[in-house]
């Protein structure tokens, strides 16, 4: 459900707990996404990023305030990306494809850590109550921000990491081509995104996605 859903059917505590759990995300997972972005390009010799101070886990160096915004309204958002410059790349399609890879496979990785501490303090409700729920629930929102996150980024389109992965895959003159449709692509993303009307699709990827995530966690507690 949406924040929006909570507020309008009275769950507050619900409400209260998906706030606090997407400003984990912007505060703490949305600067982890880029600092991964940063990191694998400085590994594969670009240091555009390092020189911009874009290597820290500083949020505030790296946040979007419309990004930001649909994260606590939509679950879905961006922060400002991270600057790289593939000449500085031994092998620019392998690394680039390399450096978008890294943000999503970042939010799936802590996906599957707080997974792990939803299972793990989710196995204490019984015994301790609504206190231990609301805790539980907390690293269980952030962890479906975070798969939702992953699969948004892939989709392949500009400026999405999604794009960046298609170019290390398609021949350089169909990927200009597409390329020059950048801007009216973005437009319609907005528009589809505003609309609510990738919200079904995403949204039960992300699903499938999540049920793989816990599946461990979910076997060991």
């Amino acid at each position: 459900m949406s924040l929006l859903s909570y507020l309008s059917s009275g769950d507050y505590l619900s409400a209260i707990i998906l706030v606090l759990s997407r400003c984990f995300i912007v505060f703490c997972c949305l600067p982890i996404h880029e600092l991964a972005h940063g990191y694998i390009a400085y590994k594969c010799g670009d240091n555009t990023a390092k020189n911009s101070g874009r290597l820290t886990f500083n949020p505030f160096a790296h946040l979007n305030l419309i990004g930001t915004i649909m994260i606590f309204f939509f679950g879905i958002g961006y922060a400002n990306p991270v600057p790289v410059n593939p000449s500085n790349f031994k092998k620019p399609k392998r690394d680039m494809a390399l450096v978008a890879l890294a943000g999503p496979a970042s939010n799936l990785l802590m996906a599957f850590i707080f997974s792990f501490l939803y299972c793990g303090i989710g196995s204490l409700v019984t015994s301790y109550g609504t206190l231990v729920w609301a805790v539980a629930y907390f690293f269980y929102y952030a962890a479906f921000v975070n798969v939702t996150l992953a699969v948004f980024n892939l989709i392949p389109i500009p400026p999405l990491d999604g794009s960046k992965i298609l170019a290390s895959v398609l021949p350089d003159k169909a990927y200009y081509k597409y390329m020059q449709y950048e801007r009216y692509v973005m437009i319609a993303l907005l528009l589809l995104l505003f609309t609510g009307v990738l919200d079904t699709p995403i949204f039960y990827i992300s699903s499938a996605v999540m049920r793989a995530v816990m599946f461990i966690p979910e076997l060991i507690f």
